[in-house]
């Protein structure tokens, strides 16, 4: 069964030869996908998507695995700089016809909004009738807008209708015209009105008196509002600068380490780490360094800790499927002393230990050739 999973037929070729390129690279070295992960600092979910050609692996992860490796970086960043610039083409023209899709959908959209019919009036359907047909077939006929004003006085300050005269069925009633009328005496205000109209003293509507003292209130209603702003403002800007001046001159308080939230990503820290997987609980890669390592025939043993999770593990390299590895911290009980095996992958790690400093833990191996040997 291969190794490695057949590359997309869509990639580019450019990007297609780098991940082809860093494939050669890791069997050549003989580390698994694991190994990898944990001498390169990246994830092991990472790489998976970097060798299959999911994702374009970052630059900084190519020289780390160069150096893995014991590759020049030079000849493999310049493979990288030409899969970069494949991979920037292609995603702009994957954008440009996304971008095309949606101008379509949006146009048609609009199309169908603009050619949707109108519902028919009630009006326009129904039949018409003898009359109306026959004043549709005659010109209409342009009727001047009779003056027709709604009050007039009469000599005793009452209010007198006017009455127009009617004309035929069709025709606009005309208004005889009327008399000029006397000057009305100036307003005085304060006065009541009368039902039958207007009293003598009230003002009219729209007086100039009446227009100006509008103008006039709503000049002082609005200078209110405006110095209330005002106001409001000077003490919010007042109560601000005194809370900048009260947090100033409280102490800061630096949080100890056990109220600081862990890192994203990691899931557990000190004894309960113990007898949990490191990769899984994100205390491998960056946060993770050998603390020390032995050489067992031409296998090698190393224990990792990781500062963060306070925990250590051991780890076996270049190995034998069969071979055993050990850590053991320095607490007491089950937990302080984690075990595997290697598998098929030519490596193995074990579950983590609670431990303050990585130089508290001692990783031992126990070859199938019947070698053992222990970090120091």
């Amino acid at each position: 069964m291969p190794r490695w999973k057949a590359l997309p037929d869509e990639l580019d070729p450019e990007v297609k030869e780098f991940a082809e390129q860093l494939r050669r690279l890791v069997d050549h070295s003989g580390l698994s996908i694991a190994a990898v992960s944990d001498r390169t600092g990246y994830s092991k979910t990472s790489w998976e998507r970097y060798l299959n050609g999911r994702l374009l692996a970052p630059k900084g992860a190519v020289v780390a695995l160069a150096e893995v490796t014991g590759t020049q970086p030079v000849h493999l960043i310049t493979l990288w700089e030409l899969a970069e610039r494949a991979w920037s083409r292609s995603e702009m023209r994957h954008d440009m016809t996304m971008q095309a899709i949606r101008i379509s959908q949006a146009r048609a959209a609009l199309g169908e909004l603009g050619t949707s019919p109108s519902s028919p009036s009630p009006a326009s359907s129904s039949p018409a009738s003898p009359a109306s047909s026959s004043l549709a077939s005659s010109p209409p006929s342009v009727q001047p807008k009779p003056k027709v004003k709604a009050k007039a006085r009469n000599g005793s300050g009452g209010v007198g209708s006017l009455t127009g005269v009617a004309g035929p069925a069709g025709v606009s009633p005309t208004v005889p015209p009327q008399a000029p009328q006397a000057p009305q005496a100036p307003p005085s205000y304060g006065a009541a009105s009368s039902p039958y109209g207007d009293a003598p003293g009230a003002p009219p509507a729209g007086s100039p008196d009446r227009q100006r003292r509008r103008r006039k209130l709503t000049m002082f209603l609005a200078g209110v509002v405006g110095a209330l702003v005002v106001i409001a403002a000077a003490v919010f800007l007042t109560d601000l600068g005194g809370g900048k001046k009260k947090d100033e001159t409280k102490p800061s308080v630096t949080p100890s380490t056990s109220e600081t939230d862990l890192p994203a990503g990691v899931e557990c820290s000190g004894a309960d780490c113990a007898g949990k997987d490191p990769e899984n609980m994100g205390c491998g890669g960056e946060l993770a360094k050998t603390a020390s390592r032995a050489t067992v025939g031409e296998t090698l043993v190393e224990v990792r800790y990781s500062k963060t999770c306070g925990a250590a593990w051991a780890r076996i390299t270049q190995a034998t499927p069969g071979d055993k590895v050990t850590i053991t911290g320095s607490g007491k009980g089950a937990s302080a002393k984690q075990n595997s095996t290697v598998n098929e992958d030519f490596d193995a790690y074990t579950p983590m230990v609670a431990v303050k400093a990585g130089t508290t833990a001692k990783a031992c191996a126990e070859l199938v050739s019947g070698e053992t040997g222990c970090t120091e």
